[in-house]
C-alpha cells in the first residue's frame, strides 16, 4: 500500500489508524533516512494502540517500551547494532513472546530478525511530504488516510 502525506501530523494520522489495526505480536520494520518521520510515526502508531505516554526516539537506549494501551508497544532503534546476533542478545525474543507490538528502526541492520515483518518505509520527498509504503500484514486490509 502506498500513501502520502503532506504533515508531521499526517504521517502520525496513518500511524495511529495502523495502531488500531494491529492485534499483537507483529513486527513493523522500519526503513528510511534520518528526519523521514519514522517517530513521527511511532507516535500516531502509539496513540492508534492507546498509549498516551510521550514517545521518543530510542537511539540512545536501543529500546523504548510504551505500556497502559491496549497492546504494548517496544519501539527499537538498531542504528548502532551491527548485526542480529547483538540484537537477540538484548532479549529480543522476550519481546515477541509478550504479545506487543515492535517498531523496529533501521531494521536493515537485523535482517535475520524482520522475517515476518510488516514493512513501513518512509521517504522523504520535500520537507513535510512523506511517501509511506506499507507491506504485509493480514489485517490491513482497510488501512486508509
Amino acid at each position: 500500500m502506498e500513501f502520502f502525506t503532506h504533515s508531521p501530523e499526517e504521517t502520525e494520522l496513518l500511524g495511529e489508524k495502523l495502531g488500531q489495526l494491529l492485534r499483537g505480536g507483529e513486527i513493523l520494520a522500519y526503513r528510511g533516512d534520518l528526519g523521514a518521520g519514522k517517530t513521527a510515526f511511532t507516535r500516531g502508531l502509539a496513540r492508534g494502540l492507546g498509549i498516551s505516554q510521550r514517545v521518543t526516539s530510542p537511539t540512545y537506549t536501543i529500546v523504548n517500551e510504551y505500556e497502559g494501551g491496549r497492546l504494548p508497544l517496544f519501539h527499537f532503534d538498531m542504528y548502532r547494532l551491527e548485526s542480529s546476533d547483538e540484537l537477540f542478545d538484548i532479549g529480543w525474543e522476550d519481546y515477541l513472546l509478550r504479545g506487543g507490538i515492535c517498531a523496529v528502526e533501521w531494521s536493515e541492520n537485523v535482517p535475520e530478525a524482520m522475517e515476518e515483518a510488516i514493512t513501513v518505509e518512509i521517504r522523504k520527498i520535500s520537507e513535510n511530504h512523506r511517501q509511506i509504503l506499507i507491506e504485509g500484514g493480514e489485517s490491513l486490509a482497510d488501512l486508509s488516510l
